[in-house]
């Protein structure tokens, strides 16, 4: 009975430190995609864009704010992690506005260096995102001991999967 505590403990501590990687590379791609996305927002000029944009990033930002919050509880900061990493979470969108505005006279987001350096951006946060939504995130809930020993439950939770995608799938469409 005894060696299994260290092991147990062992395997905790192991748990703490992948969670506390899972948040800070879902932190960087979060910060790099809102700062991108804040930047053409601010930069735009038309309403029509402007419109769309605006609702799409409260749905954007409320979803990713909650899924952040969850991984940032799950890897047990002190206080002063927490406030920093729902500072930048916080702060990097409208950095992001600011910064498009401020470079509205220089920007062309029609321009060919703008369209590749956004492209770049948005690939690499884009990645980071996906790698950490189907690898870290959902297949460590699939994969769990709760989810495996009840098929409906799966049925469930990939139902819930599938309606989430394609709720975003249909905003997307107007954005």
């Amino acid at each position: 009975m005894m060696s299994d505590k260290p092991e147990d403990a062992e395997a905790g501590r192991m748990q703490l430190r992948r969670n506390r990687v899972v948040v800070q590379v879902l932190e960087m791609g979060i910060v790099v995609h809102s700062v991108v996305i804040g930047l053409g927002m601010g930069a735009s000029q038309s309403v029509c864009t402007i419109r769309p944009l605006v609702a799409a990033i409260c749905f954007h930002q409320l979803f990713e704010g909650m899924g952040l919050g969850g991984c940032i509880l799950q890897a047990e900061y002190g206080v002063k992690m927490k406030a920093g990493l729902v500072f930048f979470f916080s702060t990097t969108m409208p950095f992001g506005v600011a910064l498009g505005l401020a470079l509205t006279k220089v920007y062309r987001d029609n321009s060919p260096t703008a369209l590749i350096v956004v492209g770049l951006l948005n690939a690499a946060s884009a990645g980071l995102l996906h790698y950490m939504a189907l690898v870290e995130l959902l297949a460590a809930d699939f994969l769990g001991p709760k989810l495996q020993g009840s098929v409906r439950l799966q049925l469930v939770c990939l139902a819930a999967v599938l309606l989430g995608a394609g709720a975003m799938s249909l905003m997307a469409k107007w954005a």
